[in-house]
């Protein structure tokens, strides 16, 4: 069975927000081998919306090695969308507006392939409900942002996660990987 992992970058204060934090080519190289190792990327529209940034970067190369890299892992990987807004894309696999969340992932688990990466704050948060996440990953940058989307925002249940590895960055950074801890 495929796992379904979150993985989304964060602030030392638990906010999510890109403006705030400066990933370098390590991290980028991170995400890249992540990307290159999945099947299937899930984001919501809002994320996906800003992952589009990176398109440019395969018509025009940065001159970054990292960053070119981690561009053409996000292009070449399958992208579901769910929003019940965006009609069409060019860019991602699909557009679900159709089918439930809880659906469509438990499909995409059954089905034989890489796992399943969840790349949107709003899907990680309402699948951590469902209990449909199988790791987490948490990278936290050395930055306090002081406002913005907190992660965990209406999580309204005791939920329990062991810590099975540490990633550490040069640049400070800090990856938490987490499983949950079904209770008895």
């Amino acid at each position: 069975m495929r796992k379904v992992i979150g993985a989304i970058n964060m602030t030392v204060d638990g906010f999510c927000d890109h403006t705030v934090i400066l990933p370098d080519e390590e991290i980028h190289q991170h995400y890249e081998k992540l990307l290159l190792e999945a099947g299937v990327i899930l984001y919501g529209r809002i994320t996906y919306r800003l992952m589009e940034y990176w398109k440019e970067f395969i018509e025009h190369p940065s001159g970054e090695k990292s960053m070119d890299d981690f561009a053409l892992a996000i292009d070449n990987i399958p992208k579901i969308i769910f929003s019940n807004s965006l009609k069409n894309t060019g860019w991602a696999s699909a557009i679900r507006s159709d089918l439930p969340l809880v659906q469509t992932v438990t499909e995409l688990k059954q089905q034989k392939g890489k796992d399943i990466l969840v790349g949107s704050r709003s899907l990680i948060i309402q699948l951590m409900q469902l209990h449909l996440i199988d790791e987490l990953q948490l990278c936290i940058h050395p930055v306090i942002a002081s406002k913005g989307l907190p992660l965990f925002e209406n999580i309204h249940e005791k939920m329990l996660f062991k810590r099975t590895k540490t990633k550490n960055f040069d640049s400070g950074a800090v990856i938490l990987y987490f499983e949950p801890v079904l209770a008895s």
